[in-house]
C-alpha cells in the first residue's frame, strides 16, 4: 500500500520575504541562464539559490553551488526566513493556468509519501531516467538534508473521494498565492485537522501512485535512503530519510492534462514534402494538408479531432508543406520492438522515434536525425519560420491510460513522451530528510 504521511513543512515566513511570487521558482530543469539571472535578481531569498544556485569559476569540493545552497538554507533557517510549521499538515495545491485558450484548474496536495523501489510495491515510473541529473540532484540532497521541490505523482480516483474531502475544508481559510513567470496562479492551503488527516490517508492507502514528472529526484531519493542506512542514519521506519515530497492528482482531475510534446527535427538536409512522401509511403497513408502556418493547424485540428496515437504530421521547412500521415504497418512495429507490449508499440512516439526517425530516416536517407521538443504549435511554426529544424513532427500526446498501462506493465515509455502543465512550484514548502 502507499504509505502517505503529514509533515512539518519549512515555509517562507511572507513578512520577513515579501510576496509569495518573488520567491519561488519552477523546477530546476526548466530553468536556462536567463530565467536563473531574473530570478536572483527578484529577491535575496528566492528558492533559485537552493535549487539551482550559480556555479564560479572558484567553485571546488568544498566550495561550490550545492555548499553554497546548504549554507543559504542553513542561514534562512536560523534567521527564521524559513520557519518549520509547528503541526502535521498535508498541503493541499491548486494551479490555475492557461493552455491552448483555455482555462484550467489542477487540484492535488502535498505529502510525504514512503520511498519504495520502482515497481515492486505500488509507486510505479513511466519514463526513463539519465546518470547526469541524479547525480546533480544527490549532491543537492546530500548538502542541504532537504527536499527542495516535490515529485509529482498521479492516482486512480474514478469517484474524486480525495480531493472532494479537501475541498469541503479549505474554502473556510483563504490561501498563500503566488504567480509565476509564466502567468500561473498557484494557491497552497496548509491542513493540518487530524480528523481530515487521517480520512485522506486512509483513503489513499490501497491506491497505487504512478510518477508523473520528478522521476530523477525520486530515484535519487532512494539512492539517499541507501546512503543514510549505511551511515546509520534510519533508526527506525519512521525516520525522514524514508519520504520523499510528493505533490498527489487525482488521474480523473479535470484540470489534468498530458499535453503533446512535438519534436523540431535537424541533421536531415532540405527535405521536401515529396521526399517525406516517398519515406513514408510503405508504412503509412500520406496525406497532403496545407502550407505554412494555416497548413501546421490544420494538420494539428485533424490530429486532435481524430484521438487515436496512429497520426503523425509532418511539416517540411524547405518547401513549407504539411502532410498527414496514418500508421498502417503494426506488424513492423511488432518486429522493430519486440521486446515492448502493444500498447507500447502502439504509441505515436514510439513509432515516430522507432520506425521514422531511427529506421526509415537513416535507411533511405543515409541521415541520422537529432531532435529538439516543444509543446505549443506555436512553436512549432515559430520554428519552421525561422528555419530552427528541417522537419517538424507534430505528434498526439499520449493518454492517462497509457501512463498507468504501461507503467503498470512495469514498462517505460519513450523519452518526451508525456509533458504535464504547468509545472509544480519550487518554493511553497519543503521536507526535511533529518529527523522524522
Amino acid at each position: 500500500m502507499a504509505d502517505i504521511r503529514a509533515f512539518r513543512g519549512f515555509r517562507y515566513d511572507l513578512g520577513r520575504v515579501g510576496a509569495l511570487s518573488d520567491v519561488i521558482a519552477p523546477p530546476y530543469d526548466v530553468i536556462d541562464h536567463a530565467l536563473q539571472q531574473q530570478l536572483y535578481q527578484r529577491n535575496p531569498y528566492n528558492v533559485i539559490r537552493l535549487i539551482l544556485n550559480k556555479e564560479e569559476a572558484s567553485d571546488n569540493e568544498s566550495n561550490n553551488r550545492y555548499t553554497r545552497a546548504a549554507g543559504f538554507l542553513r542561514d534562512w533557517q536560523a534567521q527564521d526566513v524559513l520557519i518549520q510549521d509547528s503541526a502535521r499538515s498535508l498541503y493541499v495545491y491548486h494551479q490555475d493556468f492557461d493552455f491552448e485558450g483555455q482555462r484550467y484548474t489542477r487540484k492535488g496536495f502535498l505529502a510525504r509519501v514512503r520511498l519504495e523501489p520502482l515497481g515492486k510495491g505500488r509507486i510505479y515510473a513511466h519514463e526513463e531516467t539519465m546518470s547526469g541529473p541524479k547525480a546533480d540532484r544527490l549532491r543537492l540532497f546530500q548538502a542541504t538534508q532537504m527536499n527542495l521541490s516535490p515529485v509529482f505523482g498521479l492516482y486512480p480516483d474514478p469517484q474524486s473521494q480525495v480531493q472532494e474531502a479537501l475541498d469541503r475544508v479549505i474554502g473556510r481559510t483563504l490561501p498563500l498565492e503566488a504567480t509565476d513567470h509564466l502567468g500561473v496562479v498557484s494557491r497552497l492551503w496548509p491542513l493540518s485537522e487530524q480528523h481530515i488527516v487521517s480520512t485522506v490517508v486512509g483513503q489513499m492507502a490501497d491506491r497505487p501512485i504512478f510518477i508523473a514528472d520528478g522521476h530523477h529526484r525520486y530515484e535519487t531519493g532512494l539512492r539517499y535512503l541507501e546512503e543514510c542506512r549505511a551511515a546509520g542514519q534510519v533508526p527506525n521506519d519512521e525516520a525522514a530519510p524514508n519520504f520523499i515530497l510528493m505533490m498527489l492528482v487525482s488521474m480523473s482531475d479535470p484540470g489534468l492534462n498530458i499535453m503533446p510534446t512535438h519534436r523540431l527535427v535537424s541533421g536531415v538536409g532540405a527535405v521536401t514534402g515529396e521526399q517525406v512522401r516517398t519515406l513514408l509511403a510503405n508504412h503509412f497513408e500520406v496525406e497532403t494538408i496545407g502550407q505554412g502556418e494555416k497548413g501546421a493547424h490544420d494538420t494539428w485540428e485533424l490530429i486532435q479531432a481524430d484521438g487515436s496515437q496512429n497520426l503523425l504530421g509532418f511539416g517540411t521547412v524547405a518547401d513549407g508543406a504539411w502532410h498527414l500521415a496514418r500508421f498502417r504497418s503494426p506488424h513492423v512495429m511488432a518486429e522493430l520492438a519486440r521486446d515492448h507490449s502493444e500498447e507500447w508499440r502502439g504509441l505515436a512516439v514510439s513509432i515516430l522515434h522507432v520506425l521514422v526517425l531511427n529506421e526509415l530516416i537513416p535507411q533511405q536517407w543515409q541521415r541520422h536525425p537529432t531532435c529538439k521538443y516543444v509543446h505549443l504549435l506555436k512553436e512549432v511554426t515559430e520554428a519552421k519560420a525561422a528555419r530552427g529544424c528541417e522537419l517538424a513532427v507534430l505528434v498526439p500526446p499520449a493518454t492517462m491510460a497509457h501512463v498507468e498501462h504501461i507503467a503498470g506493465n512495469l514498462e517505460k515509455m519513450p523519452p518526451k513522451s508525456t509533458y504535464f502543465y504547468p509545472k509544480l512550484l519550487s518554493g511553497l514548502v519543503f521536507n526535511p530528510l533529518k529527523g522524522s
